[in-house]
Protein backbone atom coordinates (compact mmCIF):
# COMPACT_ATOMS: atom_id res chain seq x y z
CA UNK A 1 0.00 0.00 0.00
CA UNK A 2 1.26 3.82 -0.53
CA UNK A 3 0.34 6.65 1.34
CA UNK A 4 -0.19 10.18 -0.02
CA UNK A 5 0.46 11.98 3.19
CA UNK A 6 0.80 11.85 6.87
CA UNK A 7 -1.09 15.03 8.93
CA UNK A 8 -0.32 14.90 12.27
CA UNK A 9 -2.03 17.59 13.83
CA UNK A 10 -5.02 17.94 12.03
CA UNK A 11 -8.64 19.21 13.24
CA UNK A 12 -10.89 19.25 10.75
CA UNK A 13 -10.89 15.02 9.83
CA UNK A 14 -12.35 14.21 12.93
CA UNK A 15 -13.33 15.10 16.48
CA UNK A 16 -10.26 16.82 18.47
CA UNK A 17 -6.39 16.75 17.45
CA UNK A 18 -5.80 13.76 14.97
CA UNK A 19 -3.17 12.16 13.08
CA UNK A 20 -4.23 11.48 9.98
CA UNK A 21 -3.28 8.90 7.04
CA UNK A 22 -4.42 9.51 3.55
CA UNK A 23 -3.87 6.32 1.63
CA UNK A 24 -3.55 5.62 -1.77
CA UNK A 25 -5.75 3.95 -4.04
CA UNK A 26 -9.80 4.58 -4.58
CA UNK A 27 -11.82 3.34 -7.42
CA UNK A 28 -14.93 5.49 -6.76
CA UNK A 29 -13.72 8.92 -8.67
CA UNK A 30 -16.05 11.03 -7.33
CA UNK A 31 -16.91 13.81 -9.13
CA UNK A 32 -14.89 16.94 -7.57
CA UNK A 33 -12.98 14.87 -5.16
CA UNK A 34 -10.20 17.03 -2.92
CA UNK A 35 -7.67 14.54 -3.43
CA UNK A 36 -7.92 13.05 -7.23
CA UNK A 37 -4.42 12.07 -7.48
CA UNK A 38 -5.18 9.46 -4.95
CA UNK A 39 -7.08 7.50 -6.72
CA UNK A 40 -3.68 5.58 -8.00
CA UNK A 41 -3.04 3.03 -6.11
CA UNK A 42 0.76 3.59 -6.96
CA UNK A 43 0.74 7.64 -5.66
CA UNK A 44 2.90 8.70 -2.86
CA UNK A 45 4.95 6.50 -0.60
CA UNK A 46 5.37 3.20 0.05
CA UNK A 47 3.54 2.74 4.17
CA UNK A 48 6.50 0.72 5.47
CA UNK A 49 7.68 -0.48 8.87
CA UNK A 50 9.28 2.74 8.97
CA UNK A 51 5.64 4.72 8.33
CA UNK A 52 4.02 2.79 10.94
CA UNK A 53 6.80 3.25 13.73
CA UNK A 54 6.44 7.45 12.83
CA UNK A 55 3.05 7.34 13.11
CA UNK A 56 2.64 5.59 16.38
CA UNK A 57 5.34 8.16 17.99
CA UNK A 58 3.16 10.77 16.77
CA UNK A 59 0.30 9.03 18.33
CA UNK A 60 2.05 9.43 21.77
CA UNK A 61 1.15 12.79 23.11
CA UNK A 62 -1.86 12.70 25.41
CA UNK A 63 -3.15 16.28 23.42
CA UNK A 64 -3.35 13.71 20.34
CA UNK A 65 -7.45 12.63 20.73
CA UNK A 66 -7.22 9.52 17.73
CA UNK A 67 -6.34 8.82 14.18
CA UNK A 68 -8.37 9.25 11.00
CA UNK A 69 -8.29 7.16 7.93
CA UNK A 70 -8.83 8.47 4.81
CA UNK A 71 -7.82 9.10 1.32
CA UNK A 72 -8.07 7.94 -1.22
CA UNK A 73 -10.04 4.60 0.30
CA UNK A 74 -9.19 2.79 3.11
CA UNK A 75 -11.63 0.43 2.49
CA UNK A 76 -10.08 -1.02 -0.86
CA UNK A 77 -9.31 -4.34 -0.18
CA UNK A 78 -5.97 -4.45 -1.09
CA UNK A 79 -5.69 -1.16 1.36
CA UNK A 80 -8.16 -3.26 4.15
CA UNK A 81 -5.32 -6.02 4.49
CA UNK A 82 -2.11 -3.30 4.98
CA UNK A 83 -4.29 -1.50 7.48
CA UNK A 84 -5.88 -3.93 9.10
CA UNK A 85 -2.45 -5.55 11.13
CA UNK A 86 -1.16 -1.53 11.71
CA UNK A 87 -5.01 -0.85 13.47
CA UNK A 88 -3.72 -3.57 16.05
CA UNK A 89 -1.11 -2.12 16.77
CA UNK A 90 -2.67 0.96 16.96
CA UNK A 91 -5.52 -0.20 19.09
CA UNK A 92 -3.21 -2.04 21.68
CA UNK A 93 -0.87 0.29 22.22
CA UNK A 94 -3.34 3.31 22.59
CA UNK A 95 -6.53 1.50 23.70
CA UNK A 96 -7.97 4.81 24.92
CA UNK A 97 -8.01 7.09 21.76
CA UNK A 98 -10.14 6.85 19.14
CA UNK A 99 -10.06 5.99 15.45
CA UNK A 100 -11.82 7.78 12.59
CA UNK A 101 -12.71 6.38 9.02
CA UNK A 102 -13.42 8.09 5.86
CA UNK A 103 -14.97 5.63 3.16
CA UNK A 104 -16.72 6.10 -0.13
CA UNK A 105 -18.68 2.95 0.58
CA UNK A 106 -22.27 2.54 2.72
CA UNK A 107 -21.68 0.98 6.15
CA UNK A 108 -24.75 -1.18 5.95
CA UNK A 109 -25.17 -1.80 2.16
CA UNK A 110 -21.46 -2.27 1.14
CA UNK A 111 -19.11 -3.09 4.04
CA UNK A 112 -21.68 -5.57 5.71
CA UNK A 113 -22.88 -7.07 2.61
CA UNK A 114 -21.23 -8.43 -0.33
CA UNK A 115 -19.64 -6.03 -2.13
CA UNK A 116 -16.46 -4.94 -3.96
CA UNK A 117 -14.83 -3.78 -0.80
CA UNK A 118 -15.87 -6.79 1.32
CA UNK A 119 -12.67 -9.20 1.89
CA UNK A 120 -11.52 -11.35 4.84
CA UNK A 121 -10.14 -8.26 6.51
CA UNK A 122 -13.16 -5.87 6.76
CA UNK A 123 -15.25 -7.09 9.79
CA UNK A 124 -11.71 -6.56 12.15
CA UNK A 125 -11.39 -3.45 10.67
CA UNK A 126 -14.75 -2.50 11.15
CA UNK A 127 -14.12 -3.50 14.75
CA UNK A 128 -11.04 -0.89 15.58
CA UNK A 129 -12.84 1.63 14.17
CA UNK A 130 -14.99 3.74 16.59
CA UNK A 131 -16.42 6.39 14.04
CA UNK A 132 -17.06 5.75 10.20
CA UNK A 133 -17.91 8.87 7.68
CA UNK A 134 -19.51 6.63 5.26
CA UNK A 135 -20.52 7.64 1.12
CA UNK A 136 -19.32 9.11 -1.43
CA UNK A 137 -18.70 12.56 -1.90
CA UNK A 138 -21.88 13.69 -4.23
CA UNK A 139 -21.10 17.34 -5.36
CA UNK A 140 -24.73 18.22 -5.94
CA UNK A 141 -25.32 17.39 -1.87
CA UNK A 142 -21.98 19.57 -1.32
CA UNK A 143 -22.47 21.76 1.92
CA UNK A 144 -19.67 23.95 3.40
CA UNK A 145 -21.43 24.14 6.84
CA UNK A 146 -21.54 20.16 7.72
CA UNK A 147 -19.32 19.04 10.22
CA UNK A 148 -16.84 16.11 9.23
CA UNK A 149 -18.03 15.61 5.64
CA UNK A 150 -18.49 17.18 2.34
CA UNK A 151 -22.33 16.29 1.17
CA UNK A 152 -25.75 15.77 3.09
CA UNK A 153 -25.60 12.10 1.80
CA UNK A 154 -22.61 11.18 3.88
CA UNK A 155 -23.28 9.43 7.41
CA UNK A 156 -21.47 10.17 10.60
CA UNK A 157 -21.33 5.96 12.35
CA UNK A 158 -20.53 4.77 15.95
CA UNK A 159 -19.47 2.08 14.50
CA UNK A 160 -19.53 0.10 17.69
CA UNK A 161 -23.11 0.66 18.77
CA UNK A 162 -23.96 -0.03 15.50
CA UNK A 163 -22.46 -3.56 15.13
CA UNK A 164 -24.10 -3.98 18.84
CA UNK A 165 -27.37 -3.00 17.92
CA UNK A 166 -27.37 -4.10 14.14
CA UNK A 167 -28.21 -1.04 12.87
CA UNK A 168 -26.92 2.26 11.60
CA UNK A 169 -26.64 4.80 14.84
CA UNK A 170 -25.34 7.66 14.04
CA UNK A 171 -22.41 9.37 16.03
CA UNK A 172 -23.24 12.62 17.81
CA UNK A 173 -19.52 14.81 17.96
CA UNK A 174 -18.97 16.27 21.38
CA UNK A 175 -19.80 19.57 19.96
CA UNK A 176 -23.56 18.41 19.80
CA UNK A 177 -24.11 19.81 16.37
CA UNK A 178 -23.45 17.84 12.71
Amino acid sequence: MNYAEIKTCDIANGEGVRLSLFVSGCTHHCKNCFNPETWSFDYGKPFTNETEEYILSELKPGYVEGMTLLGGEPFEPQNQRVLLPFLRRVRAQFPNKTIWCYTGYLFDKELLSESRARCECTDEMLSLIDVLVDGEFVQELYNISLQFRGSSNQRIIDVKKSLAQGTVVPYHPKSGRL
